[in-house]
């Protein structure tokens, strides 16, 4: 079955991390073995502090749900090396009628070219008007003809070349006319053996019979060979000996790796005339084939959200994903689904606290390791339980995942607050730790929190801060760039802003701004505090 990717939010903070682990864990568990972990985007200090910290390596990183190559159900033909015989390209082809083309590789694996029916076809009439070949290799003539060689074993034949001549039994002079090097196809007639060795003939296939006991263990320049084909059939089969690489188109090939995508690939394909195109891996060998029937209705890639049910917090190429479930705490946002999906979304302060509830639900009790990381990301979310966003339900989760996992909550918050921001920190990425863009009554902004033991560190940057955040603002045409820097243990928020101070001013009621911060007691809350603060002053 394909993966069924559980994702938090972009720039994901540890609530959307250990979510969106707790998820898969929990469905997994029950039974359904497809749930995958993802992330979309790096991990924070706290968040890989954390995962260390309870032994866990990070989710997968993903960065786009749009559907490729790989999601579609393309066809897995046989692949053939450049050096076997046409007629064995020619059997694959007539054995899966619903193959167009088959690729023809390199030893390596990579693709080499494409050969087709009517190529095959072609070959075989081009040789009506010029009966002649060049090169076959002694093993493949002698496997299509069912053949073998009676000249003595010292005698070495790799390579057959010439134009090909049928010579029955007649009257008068045999093969008047035959060129050096013709390749002879006769009955055990000795008189025209003899006539083509004599004349320099490259090959001498004896049709339906015997090789005459004298030329048993010759020693000769021509090769003699005994079929038991009969000279129509074995003519026809000497041009199928050839290796494919001789017929195989190689120029102007369009191919398709599994990682494009299928906008793409169907523009390419409405703008070529091939059937079939082959699809290579990210090592270049061919992987399988696709026709324009595979773009009609391709498998969607399928997705939970956890944490975040917004359109521009989601991952790029939603649209064309199949969402399964939405878990989340946040307010409803933009998501359009075209069919009903299950939905759970509760006014708790951390999403974990929702998946924990699950876990005791279904009868479910996480692993030590794993309730000691869920208790860490409710209190990353709920800030120590001092955010307005933290209900009686998640401090009592917490507390029953920190029994499970033996742990103490109060240390635990200040180990992993002390490890949320480095001094040294490069500001770009501080500012894009735990960032969220928001859309607010045609206002667009960008809101960026930093939570941390205390601010002077961060605050002492403010001649990099600001910079950093204006580029980011200017890049992103945002109206308003804000940056939370939110002290635990003063439970508020030093507010670092660029844009109309007068909107910051009113929305807080803080009175005259001097600078580009202020604090905010009793601040901690981004969703609830500081985005309903604008929407409400921009109505």
């Amino acid at each position: 079955m394909d993966p069924i990717y559980v994702c938090g939010h972009r720039n994901p903070d540890t609530d959307s991390i250990v979510s969106a682990m707790a998820y898969a864990a929990l469905n997994n568990a029950l039974g359904d073995h497809d749930y995958v972990a993802a992330r979309l985007g790096q991990l924070n200090d706290e968040s890989r502090f954390l995962l260390d910290r309870f032994g866990f390596e990070p989710p997968l990183l993903l960065t786009t749900v749009r559907t490729q190559v790989r999601d579609i159900e393309y066809d897995d033909p046989p692949t053939i090396g450049k050096q076997v015989p046409v007629s064995h390209a020619w059997q694959i082809l007539h054995d899966h009628k619903s193959l167009s083309a088959v690729p023809v590789t390199n030893e390596d694996g990579s693709l080499y070219g494409m050969i087709t029916a009517g190529g095959v076809a072609e070959s075989d009439m081009e040789s009506i008007s010029n009966p002649c070949v060049q090169d076959v290799p002694v093993f493949n003539l002698l496997s299509a003809l069912e053949g073998h060689i009676v000249n003595s074993e010292e005698d070495a034949f790799d390579l057959v070349s010439g134009e090909v001549v049928i010579e029955l039994s007649r009257r008068g002079d045999p093969l008047h006319g035959m060129k050096e090097g013709a390749i002879v196809l006769c009955g055990e007639n000795a008189d025209v053996i003899d006539t083509a060795i004599a004349k320099g003939a490259s090959c001498v296939i004896i049709c339906q019979g015997a090789a005459p006991e004298k030329y048993l263990g010759i020693r000769s320049s021509t090769c003699i060979m005994v079929t038991p084909c009969d000279a129509y059939r074995a003519a026809r089969m000497i041009y199928q000996a050839i290796p494919v690489s001789r017929i195989a188109q190689t120029e102007d090939l369009v191919y398709f790796h599994l990682n494009d995508f299928i906008d793409d690939v169907r523009e390419t394909v409405l703008q070529s005339r091939y059937r079939s195109y082959p699809i290579i891996d990210h090592r270049e060998h061919v992987v399988g084939t696709l026709s324009r029937y595979h773009l009609l209705r391709p498998r969607r890639k399928r997705v939970v959200l956890v944490d975040h049910n917004e359109k521009s917090q989601s991952i790029p190429g939603l649209e064309q994903a199949e969402i399964v479930a939405i878990i989340d705490h946040h307010r409803l946002a933009d998501v359009q689904t075209g069919y009903p999906v299950f939905m759970r979304n509760e006014p708790v302060g951390s999403t974990t606290t929702i998946v924990a509830t699950m876990f005791q639900e279904r009868g479910l009790q996480p692993s030590e390791k794993l309730a000691g990381l869920m208790a860490a990301a409710i209190l990353s979310d709920t800030v120590l339980f001092k955010s307005p966003t933290c209900t009686q339900r998640d401090k009592r989760m917490a507390e029953r995942l920190a029994r499970i996992a033996g742990i103490d909550l109060d240390k635990l918050g200040r180990d992993m607050f002390s490890a949320s921001v480095s001094a040294d920190k490069p500001v770009e990425a501080l500012i894009n730790t735990d960032f969220k863009e928001f859309h607010i009554a045609g206002h667009a902004l960008g809101i960026s929190q930093v939570t941390c033991l205390e601010t002077d560190s961060v605050l002492a940057r403010m001649d990099e801060l600001l910079p950093a955040m204006n580029k980011l603002r200017q890049l992103r045409g945002y109206d308003m760039m804000l940056l939370m820097v939110t002290d635990v243990l003063r439970c508020g928020t030093e507010l670092v802003f660029l844009g109309d101070e007068e909107v910051i001013e009113q929305a807080f009621d803080t009175g005259r701004i001097s600078g580009q911060n202020v604090f905010l007691p009793g601040v901690v809350s981004r969703k609830k505090q500081i985005v309903p603060a604008l929407a409400g002053l921009w109505g």
